[in-house]
């Protein structure tokens, strides 16, 4: 029997595609297409044969997306992995070529995976981890990368700097970064998790080394990834075992998850800079929203109305002063649009997010914050559906305030 009108749940609508991306069905039918076939790639019999075919066909597939040669592509369990296998895999080689290479310089707005695996090397592998600092846009300096290098070129391991930003969406300067780079043969290891599949993507830009690509973030599965190491990079590798993919990442491979995200990675690139622009004209619409329904919103990371490229295509962040942006989390899920805060949590404790930070923004703004990322389903009735709700939220989680938090939170 039907659910009567009245008891029908509201209509979800999904903000939060920089989170992870719905599975495409192209995905999951190359998935489950190969799952159904079987076969260790690494197997000489003909089953493992087939398997081997699919997993070779999908990494061309997924080189050819962003200007890389197959066998540079190495398949990870994701962005994460990636990251960390960049990061100690450069400093690794680098440091036991020279012991003087001790210098990890890292952008102020990195994620996670990229700001702990360079402080795991300061606190266990001698490194000494530098910070290049950003704008209040979230923008880094090409000039001033050169200003730290410069100091003690001989001393650099590497620089990691990300194409754009997971949190804000503000996109980098990477060629200028890596033209940095290159005059001071420094490898420069890019995320790019978020900029592939929404922006053109270029692994063989002068200076890159390195680059790293998730598969859930374009529609693929959670579970697969990539990192992008050029045909000459030195990489010191963190998993040992059967001597897979050139030696850099040993384990059996997962055809099966390599043709979902080629199919993923497929499905994106066919009419990228079309349905970039779709998408940013969506977010366009987005911002004046909710500038309108909202005027105390302050939007973070840079603005784009001349569709330059400035800001990922499908992002808008804001900060809600007064309340806590977990608040407009709960009340925009309970009224059936899924959104985030962007920010990390440890230990159950909010924390105010650390790119905020280091845009120069104090705790207690940084702490209102909320994301809405756009996707390939998403639809201008998904924008209708949060501003219509939006000053009713925005109201109620200032009434609750700031939930007892105060700035000696450190």
């Amino acid at each position: 029997m039907p659910v009567p009108a009245a008891q029908q749940p509201p209509r979800q609508v999904y903000l939060d595609h920089a989170a992870t991306h719905p599975v495409l069905p192209q995905a999951v039918a190359a998935m489950v297409g190969q799952l159904e076939r079987g076969g260790n790639p690494s197997a000489i019999n003909a089953t493992g044969r087939r398997a081997r075919r699919i997993l070779e066909e999908s990494r061309d597939r997924i080189a050819a997306a962003v200007n890389a040669d197959p066998v540079e592509v190495i398949f990870t369990s994701g962005g994460t992995e990636a990251d960390n296998l960049a990061v100690k895999g450069l400093f690794g080689h680098r440091h036991g070529e020279d012991p003087g290479r001790t210098r990890v310089i890292v952008s102020a707005v990195e994620h996670p995976a990229v700001t702990e695996s360079a402080q795991y090397l300061e606190a266990h592998g001698g490194a000494r981890v530098e910070y290049l600092p950003v704008d209040e846009f979230g923008f880094t300096d090409p000039a001033r990368l050169r200003e730290l290098i410069a100091s003690d070129p001989g001393g650099v391991a590497l620089v990691a700097v990300m194409w754009a930003n997971n949190e804000i969406g503000t996109v980098q300067p990477i060629a200028g970064l890596a033209a940095v780079c290159h005059e001071f043969s420094v490898p420069l290891h890019v995320d790019a998790v978020q900029a592939v599949g929404a922006l053109p993507v270029d692994a063989h830009l002068p200076g890159i080394a390195t680059l790293a690509i998730s598969g859930h973030k374009l529609g693929a599965p959670v579970g697969s990834g990539a990192l992008i190491v050029g045909r000459s990079v030195g990489l010191t590798p963190t998993i040992h075992g059967g001597g897979q993919q050139r030696a850099l990442r040993s384990g059996t491979l997962d055809a099966a998850g390599a043709a979902a995200f080629a199919a993923a990675v497929d499905t994106v690139s066919q009419d990228l800079a079309g349905e970039s622009r779709r998408l940013a004209a969506l977010r366009d619409e987005l911002i004046r929203g909710v500038r309108a329904a909202v005027p105390e919103a302050v939007l973070r990371g840079a603005e784009d109305t001349g569709h330059d490229g400035l800001r990922l295509p499908n992002n808008a962040h804001f900060t809600f002063p007064g309340c806590e942006g977990d608040s407009i989390l709960f009340l925009l899920d309970g009224a059936g649009i899924a959104s985030s805060t962007g920010s990390a949590c440890s230990a159950g404790v909010p924390r105010p997010s650390t790119v905020l930070l280091a845009l120069g923004l104090d705790e207690d703004t940084a702490r209102g914050a909320q994301r809405f990322t756009l996707g390939h389903g998403s639809t201008r009735d998904d924008v209708e559906a949060l501003l219509a709700v939006l000053p009713e939220v925005y109201s109620r989680a200032r009434t609750a305030g700031m939930a007892g938090h105060t700035s000696s939170l450190r």
